[in-house]
């Protein structure tokens, strides 16, 4: 979106495999040596800290030498020296909270931030400073159609569609829930993504079974909007993942990952499940007869399906990227040009003619204006 609007956009990055993903989409990229804290008392938080303050005059050099305007940063703990770099070379500064809480590096930042946008209205966080604009999404989240996703697997534009997903790493509960549920052969098409280091678990699973050609196993899926979007019902945690569901107005079963964070993925299904969107399960409730049961209630009643589907696309915030994007070029306006500030030439002062005793005009000299450094704003 900011490449869009005309932005040159280059990434800081401080582990490898998010390197990768920048350099394959093909922006511009520094990596810096950090690690994160630990949430508990351990002599790696003293060399996260090293890090860290090591970390900041390198930053700076990098935004320095990308000429940058403005930061946007996401929350990660890379955020912390980036951010402090940006305040001291007072560059515009916009933070991105995708969660329902404010993590602890955001926390951290937010002072020195001009704006904060957030995923989800929050306690005590108002503007100016806070700005509710929902999650980004991706283009391909936005242009994802339900023709399009049946298109991409193959699947009969008629038929009944599950799909079960446990994010990228997948998740153990909902991978044994699935194959304990539909393992002898779903009734529907599932489209089954148990991620790549529990798929052989999964098949070593099935391979008791009778899943039969409808039962779809995955490790990954590049594609992943389409298989929501090709879905009547997908059973997935509630990370991140739940504005996609809503963007593309999608009913849900969520099951809550029960250690994330200050319990954010708990609020992100509690958002959905409020707005008619959603059942959620805990993740002790997410048994194969439990999920089979509530799956078949909830495909049985096609009329409630279609109402959850409307209240989730209701809930989705598909404009997020482009309120974001404006919030981090407002902020890089009020920092003023990029190559320094401007020079103002001042209107000379032009003395009025006197008349001498002869009466004669005196000769006036106009003096060649100096140029004077000015601020952007003057």
């Amino acid at each position: 979106m900011l490449s869009q609007r005309g932005a040159e956009v280059s990434f800081v990055a401080a582990r490898q495999a998010a390197a990768e993903r920048v350099a394959a989409a093909g922006y511009p990229q520094d990596t810096i040596r950090l690690r994160g804290l630990e949430r508990r008392l351990t002599p790696r938080n003293l060399l996260a800290l090293v890090q860290s303050a090591l970390a900041t005059p390198r930053a700076a050099r990098i935004l320095r030498r990308r000429k940058a305007d403005v930061v946007l940063g996401s929350g990660s703990y890379v955020v912390g020296p980036v951010a402090l770099a940006a305040r001291l070379r007072r560059r515009g500064l916009v933070l991105m909270e995708a969660d329902s809480h404010l993590g602890l590096a955001n926390r951290l930042a937010a002072p020195m931030a001009n704006r904060v946008t957030l995923a989800f209205p929050l306690p005590g966080r108002r503007p100016p400073r806070y700005r509710v604009t929902g999650r980004p999404v991706g283009s391909a989240v936005r242009a994802a159609t339900r023709t399009g996703g049946r298109r991409a697997f193959g699947i009969d534009p008629d038929v009944t569609v599950v799909l079960v997903v446990g994010g990228s790493q997948g998740a153990r509960t909902l991978n044994e829930a699935s194959v304990e549920a539909f393992g002898d052969g779903p009734p529907f098409e599932l489209i089954h993504v148990a991620g790549p280091e529990q798929v052989d678990s999964v098949r070593r699973q099935l391979a008791s079974r009778s899943p039969g050609p409808r039962y779809r196993l995955f490790h990954y899926l590049d594609n992943l909007p389409d298989a929501i979007a090709a879905a009547d019902l997908v059973v997935a945690r509630s990370g991140g993942s739940v504005f996609e569901l809503a963007t593309i107005g999608r009913a849900a079963i969520l099951v809550p990952y029960p250690y994330a964070t200050a319990d954010h993925q708990a609020k992100n299904a509690r958002w959905l499940a409020e707005a008619g969107a959603a059942v959620v399960l805990t993740d002790d409730e997410c048994s194969g007869s439990t999920l089979r049961d509530v799956v078949g209630a909830l495909l049985a009643d096609r009329d409630r399906l279609e109402v959850m589907a409307a209240a989730s696309r209701a809930a989705g915030r598909p404009e997020a990227a482009e309120r974001v994007a404006g919030a981090v070029l407002a902020a890089a306006r009020r920092r003023g040009p990029r190559r320094g500030r401007r020079l103002r030439v001042p209107r000379p002062r032009v003395p009025r003619p006197r008349r001498g005793r002869a009466g004669r005009r005196r000769r006036v000299h106009i003096p060649r204006p100096r140029l004077r450094r000015g601020g952007a704003g003057e």
